[in-house]
């Protein structure tokens, strides 16, 4: 079994004609009929059925495509990351949520390749999946809302503290208020980030403590959409105080009680650490925001 076997056989499964898959992947198709036929005879199944126009995997050929499939992206991961280690250019791979991403970037990231060269590849997820997404080491960090239950299982480092908002237009009858609490807020219709954010799960803890059903019209995570929402006077938002909105037409209400979220770094524990992703977590200690 070679891995150009597999990416022929892979491709056939995507596009269900040898024909296809042949002009796609500039081969001949001889060449992909002998690869599937030799790990058919190498493995001793049948991974085909030859239907009038098209073909179709067997059960058989299911399980090996899911197989073959999962091994080709290991082996192209692997070949990028250690290609990239040999020429010292290693990225790291970060999660952010949305949200977030307005306050820490592009600043942060382009201080730090500025001083060390090494470059960040950055991915945009809420809090809860980015966590996640660490703890399976499909990440090496995460900037994320550290307020979540199992915070201890991972290494952190708090870079800031910062309180919600609630946002409106300047013409929303709460646009006067000082202040805002969730009673006042029971029928107002609002906008809160997916329900991957710690962001989501924090207002929405404190709306059922109140025992109040809020009208939460819209679950998003782009912030230009909650903004228009706001500028039109269709709905208000939760933002947290330091996300730069750049609107003199919205007003940022302070909560009370007051809310406030730990922001920071995450990494996994008990997992060795390349020495490019300490230099971006020393880095984020010193860094001021």
């Amino acid at each position: 079994m070679t891995l150009n076997q597999l990416a022929y056989f892979c491709a056939v499964c995507r596009y269900h004609s040898i024909t296809r898959a042949a002009n796609e992947l500039y081969v001949s198709q001889p060449t992909i009929s002998v690869a599937i036929r030799n790990l058919e005879n190498e493995f001793h199944i049948r991974l085909f059925n030859h239907g009038k126009n098209q073909l179709a995997l067997t059960p058989e050929g299911e399980a090996f495509y899911k197989k073959a499939d999962h091994l080709l992206h290991y082996s192209q991961d692997l070949y990028s990351e250690f290609s990239l280690t040999a020429r010292g250019n290693e990225s790291i791979r970060l999660g952010i949520p949305p949200i977030l991403s307005t306050v820490f970037f592009p600043e942060i990231m382009l201080a730090f390749q500025e001083k060390t060269r090494i470059p960040l590849q950055l991915f945009e997820y809420g809090s809860v999946r980015a966590c996640k997404m660490v703890e399976s080491e499909e990440l090496d960090l995460a900037i994320a809302n550290l307020d979540f239950y199992n915070v201890d299982k991972f290494h952190y480092q708090v870079m800031k503290t910062d309180s919600h908002v609630y946002c409106v237009s300047k013409t929303n009858a709460l646009a006067k208020k000082d202040s805002i609490t969730f009673e006042m807020l029971a029928d107002q219709p609002s906008i809160l980030f997916n329900t991957d954010s710690v962001q989501n799960r924090t207002i929405m803890s404190r709306f059922h403590a109140a025992e109040i059903t809020p009208n939460i019209i819209m679950y998003s995570s782009q912030i230009s959409t909650a903004r228009k929402y706001i500028l039109e006077d269709i709905a208000g938002a939760f933002f947290y105080s330091s996300v730069p909105l750049a609107c003199d037409d919205i007003i940022k209400i302070p909560i009370e009680p007051e809310i406030t979220s730990r922001i920071g770094i995450i990494w996994k524990k008990g997992v060795y650490v390349r020495d490019s992703v300490n230099r971006f977590i020393e880095f984020a200690k010193t860094y001021q925001l």
